[in-house]
């Protein structure tokens, strides 16, 4: 399906028309940067944006000042006589004033940082204090739905971590009880083995068990105690 033909004319939304104003400068530059590659020409663009923000090209094989130079030998003029020294003054006077205007923009967001970590109070008015104040009261539930986010996924892969453990413990313990209950072990109850750790009032106490087969032919033939598995226990 063919593409609709877009209609030249002024964007009036300024994120569409910022948008689009870095699409087609990136465009622009690189058909230039073709031109120069593919017919060794020399491509210089200077252009600034809705905001006084300077984008230019130049082709890599010359510099902005040889253009410059060449251009006034091609065309006969003098870049630097009064009429281009007005133009360049003008041009310089807004540089200069979109630069004033870029400092006051920093001062004000420098201060607008002071005030909301409590400084720099006192010029301000019953209005804009509670304006201040709103704006700290947004701030600060967005940040708490953010640390709560964050506490909410932790718990659930602690939660997680904690079950996968218990599982593991509870798979161990079924296989201890089926090695216990199965006729052909049974416990040591010979005095062999002792308490290992015991504790008479401070809480749990560890006992060392040893299963053994209780194969009648289970000593016979010289088995030796080392051949015996010992399961340490809480209790």
């Amino acid at each position: 399906m063919a593409r609709g033909k877009i209609q030249i004319k002024r964007i009036e939304n300024t994120t569409n028309r910022q948008v689009t104003y870095s699409k087609r400068r990136n465009g622009l530059f690189k058909k230039a940067n073709e031109l120069t590659v593919l017919c060794d020409a020399k491509v210089s663009i200077i252009m600034f944006s809705s905001t006084g923000k300077l984008h230019e090209y130049i082709s890599p094989s010359i510099s902005t000042k040889q253009f410059f130079d060449q251009y006034q030998m091609t065309v006969g003029i003098d870049l630097w006589n009064s009429h281009y020294e007005l133009f360049l003054f003008s041009f310089f006077q807004h540089m200069q004033e979109n630069l004033r205007k870029l400092k006051d923009v920093n001062r004000n967001l420098r201060q607008e940082i002071r005030q909301r970590m409590g400084d720099c109070l006192n010029d301000l008015g019953i209005e804009e204090l509670k304006l201040l104040e709103e704006e700290m009261d947004k701030a600060s539930k967005v940040i708490r739905e953010r640390k709560y986010k964050m506490i909410t996924n932790q718990i659930d892969q602690h939660r997680k971590k904690f079950n996968n453990e218990k599982e593991v413990h509870n798979r161990l313990l079924r296989d201890l009880d089926a090695r216990a209950e199965d006729p052909r072990y049974g416990l040591v109850d010979n005095g062999e083995y002792e308490s290992v750790i015991g504790f008479s009032n401070l809480g749990p106490r560890m006992f060392a068990l040893s299963l053994q087969p209780s194969h009648p032919n289970a000593h016979s033939g010289g088995t030796a105690a080392s051949d015996l598995t010992t399961y340490p226990l809480l209790f």
